[in-house]
């Protein structure tokens, strides 16, 4: 029988053990961890996405600030914001909201960052120090899937991992921390050759490349384990009959709800053959907020000195 990753539970699970740290740290004299998140701009998804995380900063007893900027700031401002941001004693983590307008330049903004408030793990410090297997901040979502695999007693010592997409977020980073677990790694892209004879040799495959339900059946071997990044949202039925004809089950789920929620694989006919999978939702979503709590956690007790 297939098992579920339950990534939600797992979040749950770190989000409690962060706030109880939290808890220990202020109890015996320090300060609490301090989140500033930078939003340029209105866009509605990153706000969203912004309050989702200063919400769960403030629960895990964390001081945060969300410090937005219209759409039109210059680069000399966000520069300004940042180098403000890294000079305050009470904030430890620091992340940027993106994508920026088009006009700003992402890398000049995240290098600007101190590294040791960088806990999206992007700043090219960070970046060399995790494929130096050196202490650092690492991306949020790599490093949760690290985690649901420990606490799922997954241990990918000797596995042949196989990762679609490569991007600086997911792919890559997730390439060097499966590599320090003594993972052998394969990275598929765009111009990879026959993806399906690529990812049937994988014990660990992870879909991460944006492209929805690209992950069938065809591309699994059996017993594999199988971690979803991708989120996809449909809101109309002639797209669902139009990419799942004839699932009866996916057409029930729209009725139900009016939409579907999917990711990079196609977990209804993907889940029978793999040996574990995670689930879209409910899977690696909620891990990347979770992991970004216990990055500002790490980072406010190596500044502290209390690691």
């Amino acid at each position: 029988m297939t098992r579920i990753l339950d990534g939600a539970a797992v979040a749950r699970a770190i989000r409690l053990e962060v706030a109880e740290e939290v808890g220990r740290l202020v109890a015996r004299g320090a300060r609490p961890p301090g989140l500033a998140a930078v939003l340029v701009g209105s866009d509605p998804a990153s706000q969203i996405y912004v309050g989702s995380k200063a919400r769960a900063a403030e629960t895990a007893g964390f001081v945060h600030r969300t410090v937005e900027l219209p759409a039109d700031a210059s680069q000399a401002r966000l520069d300004s914001t940042i180098d403000e941001l890294n000079q305050d004693d009470s904030i430890d983590g620091v992340l940027v909201q993106l994508p920026l307008p088009a006009r700003l330049a992402p890398r000049a903004v995240l290098d600007r960052l101190d590294p040791t408030k960088d806990v999206d793990g992007l700043h090219a410090v960070n970046v060399g120090r995790l494929w130096l297997a050196e202490p650092g901040l690492f991306p949020a979502t790599p490093m949760g899937i690290i985690e649901l695999l420990a606490r799922s007693e997954i241990d990918v010592e000797g596995m042949r991992a196989v990762i679609v997409g490569r991007s600086h977020l997911v792919g890559k980073p997730l390439a060097g921390l499966l590599l320090q677990q003594h993972a052998t790694v394969t990275i598929c892209h765009s111009r990879s050759g026959d993806l399906a004879a690529i990812t049937r040799e994988a014990d660990l495959l992870v879909a991460a490349v944006g492209r929805l339900a690209l992950i069938g059946p065809e591309h699994v071997r059996p017993g594999a384990v199988v971690v979803d990044v991708g989120i996809h949202r449909i809101e109309d039925a002639a797209t669902v009959e139009r990419l799942f004809p004839g699932d009866s089950r996916r057409r029930a789920d729209f009725e139900r709800k009016g939409r579907i929620v999917t990711g990079d694989v196609d977990f209804h006919r993907v889940a029978p053959l793999a040996g574990a999978i995670t689930p879209v939702p409910g899977g690696v979503g909620p891990l990347t907020v979770a992991m970004l709590l216990s990055n500002t956690l790490l980072a406010s007790k190596r500044r502290q000195g209390l690691e």
